[in-house]
């Protein structure tokens, strides 16, 4: 014990960053966007196919993206984007504070009596039956707790999670865990660290050879927009049909600004198809001179495009941005410094 509390003095006097709880990692003031992994404990089948039986557990990717796609109907989470792998899911998740702050006590209470059964006291005042004063102040301190874990994405990932775990279980008759640890998360700083999460994980299919284009990509966000769009009479690019259970995109900035994605989903798509091209086709050496509208808004330049969503979670840490927003958010969460800041120097703009 007293060797560790040396180890930490040490740390901090050579400015070491200590490893810090999730909760001051995630947090409004820096960012509402998160990137967030979750893996399998035994990764060669609990969701794939076992290598040596043969047996396929495909099927629980479609569990966890039905839980996932329910999960934002509670939440003031919204989801970017996801793609539920055979060993591990990556999720892209947007906290919307002012859509918590907006709710009415009793809409807290529904929302979470959605997911637990709720406090005796919550069932009572929904049917009218709390009376005294000091009741309703019970009430709206609960209520105040579960407005907190409702915008809270540990909240979200262990309502995700632990039920898949349940499941599982159940279904191979054992017990023990299910997802390796604690999910990982990355917060995502600015539009450019967004976009290029976002087609991270729309491609990882691709990327890693299960599909060979982002609409065949199953269990992705991807296709879940490819297939919105599938209709016989297309609307205007503002018209344009959107999965509801997904975040939407909204254009590119205005006045007045709806809530969503600040760009077109139309060029997301182009630029989620010409990466998946490059990748497919190992084109990295020639890429297409004729850079997608995104990446010409955002300043980035086709290599350092294709470096960064070949490898997002492997380049960049627990804080992605340019080094300007990745200064203010150390300030912020009271660190010194970042793991990863060169890479973001290198491949974001200022």
């Amino acid at each position: 014990m007293h060797a560790k509390i040396e180890n930490k003095r040490k740390m901090r006097d050579q400015g070491t960053n200590i490893p810090k709880p999730r909760k001051s990692l995630i947090s409004l003031d820096v960012t509402p966007y998160y990137h967030c992994v979750s893996r399998c404990v035994r990764r060669t089948f609990l969701c794939g196919t076992d290598a040596l039986t043969g047996r396929s557990y495909e099927h629980r990717r479609g569990w966890v993206e039905q839980r996932l796609l329910e999960l934002p109907r509670h939440f003031a989470i919204e989801v970017s984007a996801y793609a539920v792998m055979s060993n591990h899911t990556h999720l892209v998740l947007h906290i919307n504070a002012q859509q918590a702050a907006a709710w009415s006590t009793t809409e807290v209470i529904e929302r979470w009596h959605g997911l637990f059964s709720g406090h005796p006291l919550t069932h009572r005042f929904l049917r009218g039956e709390t009376e005294s004063g000091a009741e309703q102040a019970e009430v709206e301190e609960i209520a105040r707790e579960w407005r907190q874990r409702l915008s809270s994405i540990s909240w979200f990932m262990r309502c995700l999670n632990e039920p898949i775990a349940r499941q599982a279980n159940e279904e191979d008759q054992c017990s023990g865990r299910f997802w390796e640890g604690r999910y990982k998360s990355q917060a995502l700083l600015d539009e450019a660290a967004v976009m290029a999460c976002m087609a991270y994980v729309d491609l990882n299919p691709v990327r890693a050879k299960m599909a060979d284009t982002p609409e065949a990509s199953d269990h992705t966000s991807i296709q879940r927009r490819i297939r919105a769009l599938e209709k016989p009479d297309m609307a205007p690019e503002e018209k344009l049909p959107q999965p509801a259970q997904l975040q939407p995109f909204v254009g590119y900035p205005r006045e007045p600004m709806p809530e969503g994605l600040p760009f077109r989903l139309h060029d997301y798509l182009t630029l989620v198809d010409w990466t998946g091209r490059c990748l497919r086709e190992d084109k990295r050496g020639a890429i297409d001179q004729a850079l997608p509208p995104i990446l010409e808004r955002l300043h980035i330049e086709a290599p350092e495009w294709m470096e960064m969503t070949s490898g997002f979670e492997e380049r960049f840490k627990t804080l992605v941005g340019n080094r300007q927003r990745i200064d203010q958010a150390c300030e912020q969460l009271g660190q010194r410094w970042a793991h990863g800041t060169r890479a973001c120097e290198r491949l974001m703009p200022g």
